[in-house]
Formats: structure tokens, C-alpha cells, sequence
């Protein structure tokens, strides 16, 4: 296939190498001209991924006008980017062509929407959208490390579409899923509770503690999940509890380690500022909080990483406003309201 891949981060140039390792013809675009340069003279982008050498197959461009000619179209860009690019794309690329979208987080600007619903509105629902979504290091894909992750969508096709053109028997396997609300879900809110584990480590506790915290927090973004329409069983999968294991657990997330920054006494803005990369679970646990409160739904992790983050309430604190909360059964509230 042709591929387009929007965006030069580190996952982005993953994603490219990879498309590019199974044989498809690929084109990265920046939107900056000094990223592109540097990229073409380099073939490296040593910041993101030290030690990883861009294939020369791959052409790198600052030019959007190829994503007419692409049989699939990747959108890697930031999430504050995804719907200007969109809008951007929307007057290139006919109608039919499927777009895959691999950020994950919500769009604050239309009411903290799925990107699937961002890009659908902006192509005014004449493309197949695809949420391409799951446990993924940008280091380890594009170091050829065996990885599994999951293509959503309302289309069956593009799904499938999606699963062939990424998937190869050798690192990189792919599972496709009709749960499109679910695993975007799941992607976007697994950064809040990565935050709070890293927090959990920074201050110094056991793996007790962390243990609880993440399975707590998926059962709140699972209850939030089935309101919006999601099914049960896409939070015990790779979008969900396969996402939270890695992103909780590794040192390549930058949410936790903003997270383990805080634990250790910084502020949420001084902690971003010293990962020095985008930290979605900042903005998720805006969204997820403030979803909670339109929807009704219970999630008392998201609020209490809400007061943390946005109102300057201390870590300890919040733990004890968590272990301090009324009885329950384990299951009696995690399906429902």
C-alpha cells in the first residue's frame, strides 16, 4: 500500500518503520520544515529514539498534498493537534479512504469527544475512521520488540484494512475490535491512573499500593467506559488492562514518570516541564473528571487525582481521602452507577 503517516514524534516514526518493514511505500509528514531537515540529514531522531536509524525508503516531507494518492492514512500528531490536522486533511484526502488514528486522549475542544468523533466530524463522515490503540512503547516498536495491539472501528473493513497493512509475523501482531468507544476509551484514561502510580512510587510505597490502585482505576474507567456506550470485556483486553500494565509499569511512560516527579514533591507543572514531552494523563484526568460529573458515574481516583493536579491537594492526603471512603462489596459498583 501507499501509506501517509501524519507526525514525526516517536511513535509516528515507529509506526513509519514499521508500515516500511512490511513493504508498504511510506511518507512521514512535520508540519515543521526545521524537524524535516533534520530528519532528512540525520535519518535519526535522537531525542525520542536514541539509537534508532530511519530506513532512507522512507520520505519525509512537510508537504500534505500526498495523502490524496494514500490507500490508508496514519494520524500521529499530538493531541492538541488532531483537530486542526483533520480539518487540514479533510480538503485532501477522497472520500473512502480509511483513516487511522493512533493518539490517545480526548478532544477538550468539542467537549472531550473521542478523537474517532473529531475526525469523523471534520471528514464529515465520509471516511472510515480506525483507533489503532493498546499496550505500545514507540522505543520497543521500533526496535522490532513482539508487540500486540488492537484496530477499532465501526467498519469492519477498515479494521481488517488496518490489521493487514500493520501486521507481520515477526514483532508486530494485531487484533481488530467493533468496540470503537471502548478502546478509546480505555487508551485515553489508562494516562490518569499512570499518573497516580507513578505518584504511588514516587512516594515511596509498596507494590500493595500500586496493585490496588491500578485495578481500582480501571474498574472506574470501565463503569465511565459501559455509560458511554463501551462493552465490559474490551477493559479486560489490550486497550485496557494491557495498556494500564505498561503504562503504569514502565519508565518509558512519560505519565508515570511525571507521576513518580510529583510523589517526590513537584508541582504537576513542574513535573511536565521536567519530562519535557506531552503528559496526557494531565489533561485526561480534566476530562475524565469532568465526564464523571456530566455523566453521573462514580470515580473517585480520577477526583481525587483531579484535586491533586488541578487544586494543589498533596498526594498523602488524597490517599487518606481514598482509604477513608465508605465500605463496599468488590463488585457491587463496578458495572454500575
Amino acid at each position: 500500500m501507499k501509506v501517509f503517516v501524519l507526525g514525526t514524534g516517536g511513535w509516528g516514526i515507529a509506526l513509519a518503520m514499521l508500515l516500511h518493514h512490511n513493504g508498504h511505500a511510506v511518507t512521514s509528514w512535520t508540519f515543521f520544515q526545521e524537524e524535516c531537515d533534520l530528519l532528512h540529514r540525520e535519518r535519526a531522531n535522537e531525542k525520542l529514539l536514541p539509537g534508532v536509524r530511519i530506513p532512507e525508503g522512507i520520505t519525509v516531507t512537510t508537504d500534505m498534498s500526498g495523502a490524496a494518492e494514500a490507500d490508508l492514512v496514519v494520524m500521529a500528531v499530538p493531541s492538541f493537534a488532531v483537530a486542526s490536522t483533520a480539518e487540514q486533511l479533510s480538503r485532501i484526502v477522497p472520500a473512502g479512504t480509511v483513516i487511522v488514528n493512533v493518539g490517545k486522549g480526548l478532544d477538550s475542544q468539542h467537549g472531550y469527544c473521542r478523537f474517532s468523533e473529531t475526525i469523523d466530524r471534520a471528514m464529515d463522515g465520509r471516511n472510515p475512521v480506525v483507533a489503532l490503540t493498546g499496550p505500545t512503547h514507540a522505543e520497543e516498536v521500533a526496535r522490532g520488540v513482539p508487540t500486540a495491539i488492537v484496530a477499532a472501528s465501526a467498519s469492519r473493513a477498515a479494521a481488517e484494512l488496518t490489521q493487514a497493512a500493520f501486521m507481520n509475523d515477526t514483532f508486530f501482531r494485531v487484533y481488530t475490535s467493533s468496540d470503537l468507544v471502548g478502546c478509546e476509551l480505555g487508551g485515553a484514561f489508562k494516562n490518569i491512573i499512570a499518573l497516580g502510580a507513578g505518584i504511588s512510587d514516587g512516594l515511596g510505597l509498596g507494590d500493595n499500593s500500586k496493585a490496588a490502585f491500578m485495578t481500582r482505576g480501571l474498574t472506574e474507567i470501565a463503569r465511565l467506559g459501559i455509560t458511554l456506550g463501551a462493552k465490559q470485556e474490551t477493559f479486560a483486553g489490550l486497550s485496557g488492562v494491557g495498556d494500564l500494565i505498561v503504562t503504569c509499569c514502565s519508565m518509558h511512560s512519560r505519565n508515570r514518570r511525571a507521576g513518580i516527579l510529583i510523589g517526590q514533591g513537584k508541582t504537576a507543572q513542574e513535573a511536565m516541564q521536567e519530562v519535557g514531552a506531552t503528559v496526557e494523563g494531565y489533561y485526561a484526568t480534566e476530562a475524565g473528571y469532568r465526564l464523571a460529573q456530566q455523566q453521573g458515574v462514580s470515580m473517585p481516583i480520577t477526583e481525587a487525582m483531579y484535586e491533586v493536579l488541578y487544586n494543589g491537594l498533596s498526594a498523602k492526603e488524597a490517599i487518606r481521602m481514598l482509604l477513608g471512603r465508605p465500605r463496599r462489596g468488590e463488585h457491587e459498583e463496578v458495572w454500575f452507577h
